[in-house]
């Protein structure tokens, strides 16, 4: 699992008119093929009136699966610039559809090439990036005699709480990164000398707003 990665906001969507045509931008988080597939069939579904519903996504850890559609439009002047816009922007798992209404004026190899990519940088940036970054959800139980420290160190602490419950003890359920797994584990049997219970759940990605 990579560590983090860019990504973006699901089914959102930002439109542009470029020579008298429409040129919208579809975006969504897809971790699959197929979830890339569905989504560029929904789109094409939504929008069956379209003169071209071009798409491209890429898909990995690495990228590994890259692919590009140009849906009618001249080869390589739709969906080719899309997907480079995705690499350069260095987002995965990540499909963007742009559908395009024909306003009747014709663009040209270069001008469509142009506008394609366009559509989807314009859109990444009205839509919105997210950071996903792999966490270990860690809780951690203690007697309610630390609660009043505890609740104050952790909520002033760099790590994201999940919720706290209270029950027979506190339990208080957050988000560690690998790397500061050792450091935290340490901090917690120092502030509550070795009486707190900790355990190591499952790894997950936390969803962060993205700013460039």
């Amino acid at each position: 699992m990579h560590p983090t990665y860019l990504t973006t906001h699901d089914n959102r969507s930002h439109e542009l008119i470029i020579q008298k045509s429409r040129f919208i931008s579809h975006f969504k988080h897809t971790p699959s093929e197929a979830e890339a597939q569905d989504f560029i069939l929904e789109i094409k579904k939504r929008h069956a009136s379209a003169n071209h519903n071009c798409s491209a996504y890429v898909i990995g850890e690495n990228n590994d699966l890259q692919k590009a559609n140009d849906d009618g439009e001249p080869s390589g002047t739709a969906g080719v610039p899309m997907l480079e816009v995705l690499k350069k922007r260095n987002v995965r798992n990540t499909t963007v559809v742009v559908t395009r209404y024909f306003g009747g004026i014709k663009l040209g190899a270069g001008g469509l090439i142009r506008a394609y990519g366009r559509s989807v940088s314009d859109g990444l940036d009205s839509v919105g990036m997210i950071q996903r970054l792999l966490v270990h959800e860690m809780t951690i139980s203690f007697d309610y005699g630390w609660q009043g420290k505890m609740e104050n160190e952790l909520r002033h602490s760099s790590f994201q709480i999940k919720a706290f419950e209270y029950a027979e003890n506190v339990q208080v359920t957050l988000y560690v990164e690998p790397s500061d797994l050792p450091t935290f584990k340490e901090w917690i049997v120092n502030l509550t000398n070795a009486q707190a219970q900790i355990k190591e759940g499952t790894m997950t990605y936390l969803d962060l707003d993205y700013s460039t």
